[in-house]
């Protein structure tokens, strides 16, 4: 696999990055799942920015339509005109389009999950995700649900895509939320599945009891840190998951890299 990220960033050191518009930005990072107001104290806590700041910023972004503001709470919380953003990603994305009806016939035919995900930082975000495992999972993932990229299948095989430098920092991160003998043993799995990345194109990970998922970098010009994979709920082994379902996830893989080069 390569480690060229593959990516252009228009005016690359050219124009200056706008600090206030980033600011902005982690703002509305800041806001998770499961949480519906954030206060000033909260969202200094998530971003690292001072709470003058955040008073400054959040009042552009409630103007703009991005924030409404709950005075008996004195907390914000995202207004509905976010929901757009992620609406008109989903619904205009080439690859989404070709992919998914691919993925939903490996998933009726092998009865297994099926997932499309995509890096952000240091976790990995499911842009598609279709479940038809035999049994019910533990949790139900959804589109635009984001899961931690160094405990899964997903997250290790986009490491093993990456230049040497960003993996390391994205490894030193990683490390700092853990004590040493929980990241000695952390950092030998991901090194594992780097390997096995490189070595036969995929990796497979087992982070929740009775749940394994395989995933292969699809390696798709412009969607380099997209990652695809298989997952079900079984008391079977990794290896023998990996003996009855890697062939299909590669295969499946293979077919939609072929229907996007069509594009081209």
């Amino acid at each position: 696999m390569s480690e060229d990220d593959g990516f252009d960033t228009p005016g690359a050191g050219k124009a200056p990055i706008n600090r206030s518009l980033e600011r902005g930005l982690e703002i509305l990072r800041a806001f998770r799942a499961g949480t519906e107001y954030l206060g000033n104290g909260d969202i200094s806590e998530r971003t690292g920015l001072s709470k003058s700041t955040i008073s400054r910023l959040t009042q552009t972004l409630i103007h703009s339509g991005m924030l409404v503001y709950d005075g008996q709470r004195s907390a914000y919380r995202l207004a509905p005109a976010t929901l757009c953003f992620g609406n008109a990603m989903y619904n205009s994305s080439s690859l989404i389009h070709l992919a998914a009806p691919l993925m939903r016939e490996a998933a009726q035919t092998l009865k297994v999950n099926v997932g499309l995900a995509a890096a952000d930082r240091d976790e990995m975000i499911y842009l598609e995700s279709i479940r038809l495992s035999r049994k019910n999972t533990p949790r139900t993932v959804q589109t635009g649900q984001r899961v931690p990229m160094e405990f899964t299948s997903l997250g290790r095989a986009y490491l093993a895509t990456i230049p040497a430098q960003k993996r390391q920092t994205l490894m030193e991160q990683f490390k700092s939320k853990r004590c040493d003998a929980r990241w000695k043993v952390l950092k030998t799995d991901i090194e594992e599945s780097c390997e096995s990345v490189r070595l036969r194109g995929y990796c497979a990970a087992s982070w929740q009891a009775e749940v394994v998922a395989i995933s292969t970098p699809l390696g798709i010009h412009n969607y380099k840190d997209h990652i695809l994979n298989i997952s079900l709920s079984t008391p079977q082994s990794i290896e023998a998951v990996l003996e009855q379902y890697a062939e299909h996830l590669l295969a499946l893989a293979d077919k939609i890299r072929a229907i996007v080069d069509t594009l081209d």
